[in-house]
């Protein structure tokens, strides 16, 4: 039997095993012209799969690239297949979003692929990532420092995103390519040593394969044994997640006490932070043993060590420091933060922290909603003289995001409450002629 056939055989019994539903489901191939993603189309035609082509022109290297996508319209001609296009200023994108241009590349690539996907009811996306791919993959993530979960490879299966190539080794997927004849396109930045995913493939893979030719045959043994692993510190996470995760309203709150109970803490603490792009993993397994209020940082989240408790919030933005204004007359005010309804009763009614009672004449207008400050003063109710904000913050031993997410309703320049915890006495009502004002805040 050719080896053309072979494969075809081979690749119709993994369709069958580990993807029957791509037998019926219609499906878009990602395609740039090169040998793996035309073989690829061809394998699933020869699977009389049903499928159309995506082709991503990148603008990167002129003429050659509009010859790449000529090629592959041409490619859908000949096997009457429907293609869709599209033209991208990569560098432009690059420059704007600050990464690089494979980076820019990736994300364009598959920003368009879903959209193509959802607006035309495509069920999945296949990929031509092959085991050479995955070897390479794990080689930069090795490079580079990485956790467990960076040395499994490239997934088979993410969400829609298929690889059914992934057992192949390229030069399978070349040798099938030359028997039947099948021309692609030559990528000439493949042949650059300048960057490092070439490099390895170029110098690095070579040698290794030098000692030892079953090279990809002992890696995917080795990368099952890394998924295995992987599974089992993911089943492991798992059972102790609820006893030291919980959620509030900013974020996450990790049990300090339960953390330091347990074995191969900072392994955990790993596991379950790295999705939030923390880097420093040594500062964050000191935080367990800091003073309260030291923080780590990563781009977009920050850890703090609160009393008992590791607190993961989003790092703040500046637009939550806004001022809103609230005019006399207004009966409900809806805000990001929330909504106040402002009602004129004849009695009190209703307690509780979320809603107060004020004497109306006592109000000036317009009133204000802004955060607290350091240096604020107010008349706590229920208390005599006055009162730092700071001091009362911690009187209630609230947390640093709790502060932060703090509201003060404010009558020109006097606190008249500390939103869902405590009113100014200054205002409360003090005569039976008082007209009563009642104050409720909802999120």
């Amino acid at each position: 039997m050719y080896l053309w056939k072979t494969m075809e055989k081979a690749f119709k019994n993994l369709i069958k095993s580990e993807f029957p539903y791509l037998s019926t489901a219609k499906l878009l191939i990602a395609v740039s012209g090169g040998l793996d993603s035309v073989v690829l189309v061809h394998l699933c035609k020869s699977a009389k799969m049903e499928f159309s082509i995506a082709h991503c022109n990148f603008n990167l290297r002129g003429e050659e690239s509009d010859a790449d996508e000529s090629f592959v319209m041409d490619l859908g001609d000949a096997l009457d297949v429907e293609v869709f296009t599209e033209n991208f200023d990569t560098e432009a994108y690059a420059q704007d979003a600050k990464v690089s241009i494979q980076m820019a590349a990736r994300d364009l690539r598959y920003n368009w692929f879903n959209e193509l996907s959802a607006a035309l009811n495509f069920d999945y996306i296949l990929t031509a990532h092959h085991a050479n791919d995955n070897l390479e993959t794990f080689l930069i993530n090795l490079i580079r420092g990485t956790g467990l979960d960076g040395l499994t490879g490239i997934r088979t299966e993410n969400e829609k995103i298929i690889r059914p190539l992934i057992k192949f080794s390229r030069k399978e997927i070349e040798s099938y390519a030359r028997e039947k004849n099948i021309p692609w396109r030559e990528d000439s930045s493949n042949a650059s040593p300048k960057y490092l995913r070439n490099k390895i493939r170029l110098e690095v893979i070579p040698i290794m394969e030098e000692i030892n030719s079953q090279l990809l045959e002992g890696f995917a043994q080795t990368q099952s044994h890394l998924n295995e692993s992987l599974n089992l510190v993911e089943d492991y996470i798992g059972l102790l997640y609820s006893e030291i995760v919980s959620k509030d309203a900013h974020g996450y709150k990790l049990n300090i006490e339960i953390l330091e109970k347990i074995p191969n803490t900072k392994a955990v603490l790993y596991q379950l932070l790295r999705s939030f792009g923390f880097t420093e993993w040594d500062d964050i397994h000191g935080l367990l043993k800091a003073q309260p209020g030291k923080m780590v940082f990563s781009a977009t989240h920050r850890l703090i060590k609160d009393r008992n408790f590791l607190l993961l919030t989003e790092i703040p933005s500046e637009k939550n420091n806004k001022i809103y204004k609230i005019l006399e007359g207004d009966d409900i005010v809806m805000l990001p933060i929330g909504t106040f309804v402002f009602e004129e009763v004849t009695e009190i009614l209703e307690k509780g922290t979320h809603c107060i009672y004020v004497a109306q004449e006592t109000l000036k207008y317009p009133l204000t909603l802004r955060k607290w400050k350091e240096g604020d003063i107010f008349h706590p109710f229920g208390m005599k003289g006055k009162k730092k904000i700071s001091d009362f913050f911690k009187d209630k031993k609230l947390s640093l995001p709790e502060k932060e997410n703090c509201w003060l309703l404010c009558s020109q320049d006097k606190i008249l409450w500390v939103v869902n915890h405590r009113a100014d006495a200054r205002f409360a009502i003090k005569d039976p002629s008082n007209k009563i004002l009642k104050i409720t805040y909802s999120v």
